[in-house]
């Protein structure tokens, strides 16, 4: 099966020393809050099976890219092999990256609980408040995704 996605662990496109795949997540998820934004406009203009839709997309989407990009990981050896080239501490950059592990975990969780429980929560008037925790936790996600990627290939 490694063979079929051999690509994956190429060269990146960003011109670093990170594979294909991790320049590739690091992409989706550097622009996963702009996507986020795009559909709570719809929202904020009443157009809200549009954001719906929107919404469960990009929830859906970011699971298969979470998925794709563990099986990368795995399969690449991991952090360890990942910050062999790095010139940031290792203790740090592994503090970054837990952190962002939790930031991630928390935010995919409340994402998902949000998506699930929009009918109650926007009888409850409790939606929109679960909607910017959300956007929140993505944007978090997104801006510590980035950070251990310059950790791990670019300083």
């Amino acid at each position: 099966m490694a063979s079929d996605f051999g690509y994956m662990f190429g060269a990146g496109f960003f011109g670093t020393r990170a594979p294909f795949f991790m320049d590739l997540v690091t992409l989706i998820v550097s622009l996963l809050p702009f996507l986020v934004a795009i559909a709570i406009s719809f929202a904020r203009n009443k157009h809200y099976k549009v954001h719906a839709y929107l919404q469960i997309f990009i929830f859906a989407f970011s699971v298969i890219v979470l998925t794709y990009f563990e099986y990368g990981v795995r399969v690449s050896g991991g952090f360890n092999t990942f910050m062999q080239g790095s010139g940031v501490s290792h203790d740090y950059a592994f503090v970054v990256l837990i952190f962002h592990i939790i930031v991630s975990v928390i935010a995919l969780i409340v994402w998902g609980l949000t998506i699930f429980r929009a009918k109650k929560q926007l009888q409850s008037g409790t939606h929109r408040k679960a909607g910017l925790v959300t956007f929140a936790g993505v944007i978090l996600t997104s801006l510590t995704g980035i950070w251990v990627y310059f950790l791990m290939f670019v300083y």
